[in-house]
């Protein structure tokens, strides 16, 4: 049996936020028919991840930013608030959260998230135009056998629809292990890190490897209150286990273990996210890399500046978000020095002080952590503990031993409980996956060359083999483009792969899918491109900027009757461009072509990180009628 002439076929590889995203954004764009394709492997993950699913978290884990920038819509920054406010089912709710009102500032129970992304994929679904459809399907894709038009999709389980041809010539929704897609998007979320420390005990009653899954909820509400807990970690999951244990009136001692001992800062009560302009910092002497003492002499000196100005400049600026606010406004100016820093120096500084740039570049909602520093202090319930876990085993009584070796001496605690954190693996040579595997030995792709973290993409996302030669139609989201957010953008922190990241590469990676899927579009027409982005003045700098504008909307809008409207009016506005530019006896462009470089640049549009997405919307004009 051979496939039937059938639509377009995009294979989603993962059904967390950033597939569910992606998905959404493929869903509203496509205009011609196209089967979008949500494959997960974890059922109980879809439209959630690790990060938010439902019974991995209890009530008492939050969002670790403000409810306000949770929206899984950039240019739409109070959506998520909206749906949890007037549309969310609250049936089950706790009493605490039951009648609480969200707001930009406040905090939201992570556990809640699921059901505002399937509600916002399954209303991209219904208002999707006609023949663009969404097939949601479990199994584990192991593999991918790159062709010359199709990627065939290896699948381990249930299987993907295919659309094949009976026996009687109709078309019947079989499972099969090989799918071919015309495109893949490699969605598959934070890789989980081998906790060598912990071999000897890793399937012990008293160990949590995970505590965000069920069985690891169920364990930490199940120590006795008495009990003593450590918990390998002193950030933000290691701040959200403590916060479960004592919300629920824990007693026993808390211990919580780092070898950098930093804890995150708490955002004031009224935090807004900005993006405040700052001098650009001089991080090389002489322009020059002079080695780690002399970076970081340089980097301090300069933190110190930055902060001077932001207090002269911005004494409106809280103390406790002064480091977001320099972190965030050195981003444009990153790439350029990372790119003068040899490979090996620049990943032993990552290594070195990824922990200290995470803790600058975001805080923790106060329901976090006020409830956690207020157990510390001399002689309180919860201690920190600066040092390496160098291993952990287990004693006669059931009891767990951890020896602890920092640059002091070494110690050992004896716990009930041992709760380590989810321990993120960026580097994909080691990554527990089937996929990354087989796509790493094949060379389909590569680990990123300069960080180490991740793999290499170009700037629209599209996976890369080795010399950076794109693999096919194969585009990636979310955690694996951790080195290339960092050495491309300057993120630093989770900000290379957290939603924040996620909302833009969903963007960017459906209409790169679709520039080169649907008719409608010539990508080839790189000249165009350039004209759009820098048109001559006058009238047709005038016209361009209208059609970019005009997309912008289309692709913002959420109701398929508006969206086709504003398609109609980005022809008719495409055809005046058309039609200036042959008056002007400039250069012929065909349709494909202006619809590809309206798209492109509206795709940047919606993209600038410039700006917070709250000033997006307002820059965009998207609260204003339509001209």
């Amino acid at each position: 049996m051979g496939f039937v002439d059938r639509p377009r076929r995009v294979v989603i590889v993962g059904a967390g936020l950033g597939g569910t995203a992606t998905a959404i954004r493929l869903l509203r764009f496509a205009r011609d028919p196209l089967q979008v394709v949500l494959v997960e492997r974890r059922p109980e993950y879809r439209n959630s991840g690790v990060a938010y699913q439902r019974d991995s978290n209890h009530w008492h884990h939050i969002f670790n930013i403000q409810a306000g920038r949770m929206s899984a819509f950039r240019e739409d920054v109070d959506d998520f608030v909206n749906w949890a406010n007037h549309e969310a089912d609250r049936t089950g709710w706790p009493p605490e959260w039951c009648d609480f009102t969200f707001h930009e500032s406040g905090p939201a129970p992570r556990r809640i998230y699921p059901d505002y992304l399937a509600n916002r994929l399954a209303e991209a679904a219904r208002e999707a135009c006609d023949g663009v459809r969404l097939i949601e399907a479990d199994g584990e894709v192991v593999d991918l056998e790159v062709g010359t038009d199709v990627v065939r999709v290896i699948v381990s389980g249930p299987g993907l629809p295919t659309g094949e041809v009976d026996t009687d010539g109709s078309v019947v929704e079989a499972n099969a292990s090989v799918v071919e897609a015309d495109h893949v998007v490699l969605a598959t979320g934070l890789e989980q890190r081998y906790p060598a420390f912990a071999a000897e005990v890793a399937d012990h009653p008293a160990f949590v490897r995970n505590a965000y899954s069920q069985a690891g909820i169920e364990r930490v509400l199940g120590v006795r209150p008495d009990g003593v807990v450590a918990i390998i970690g002193t950030l933000l999951t290691a701040y959200d286990a403590a916060t479960v244990l004592l919300r629920r009136g824990h007693t026993g001692r808390i211990h919580m273990i780092s070898r950098s001992g930093l804890t995150p800062r708490t955002y004031p009560a009224d935090h807004r996210h900005r993006v405040i302009d700052l001098p650009r910092p001089r991080l090389l002497d002489d322009d020059t890399y002079d080695g780690q003492k002399a970076f970081v002499r340089r980097f301090t000196e300069e933190w110190g500046r930055a902060r001077a100005v932001i207090a002269r400049d911005h004494p409106e600026v809280s103390p406790d978000v002064v480091t977001e606010r320099i972190a965030k406004a050195w981003e444009p100016y990153l790439p350029e020095v990372l790119a003068k820093i040899p490979s090996a120096e620049l990943r032993g500084l990552l290594n070195r002080y990824g922990s200290l740039l995470a803790v600058l570049r975001v805080s923790a909602m106060a329901y976090t952590t006020e409830v956690v520093d207020a157990a510390m202090g001399e002689g309180g319930q919860v201690v920190i503990t600066t040092g390496g876990v160098e291993e952990i085993r287990a004693t006669e009584t059931g009891r767990l031993v951890l020896s602890i070796a920092s640059e002091q001496a070494t110690q050992t605690i004896e716990a009930d409980l041992v709760i380590s954190n989810f321990g993120r693996e960026s580097d994909y040579r080691r990554v527990d996956s089937p996929l990354w595997s087989n796509l790493l030995r094949k060379k389909i792709a590569v680990a990123h060359e300069r960080t180490g973290r991740g793999v290499e993409v170009d700037v629209r996302g599209n996976l890369l083999g080795p010399g950076g030669i794109p693999s096919g139609p194969i585009s990636v989201i979310g955690s694996p483009r951790e080195g290339d957010e960092i050495v491309r953008i300057g993120r630093t922190g989770a900000f290379t792969f957290n939603l924040a990241a996620i909302k833009n590469h969903s963007v960017v990676v459906a209409a790169t899918a679709l520039h080169r899927l649907e008719r409608r579009y010539d990508e080839q027409a790189a000249d165009v491109v350039a004209m759009s982005a820098d048109p001559p003045d006058g009238e047709l700098a005038d016209a361009v900027a209208h059609s970019v504008a005009l997309d912008v909307r289309r692709m913002a809008t959420r109701r398929r009757d508006d969206r086709e409207a504003l398609g109609t009016r980005v022809e008719e506005s495409i055809r005046a461009i058309r039609e200036i530019t042959t008056r002007d006896d400039m250069t012929p462009v065909s349709d494909r072509a202006l619809r590809y470089a309206v798209n492109a640049a509206a795709t940047t549009k919606l993209t600038d990180l410039s700006v917070t997405p709250r000033e997006l919307r307002s820059v965009l004009g998207l609260d204003e009628p339509a001209e």
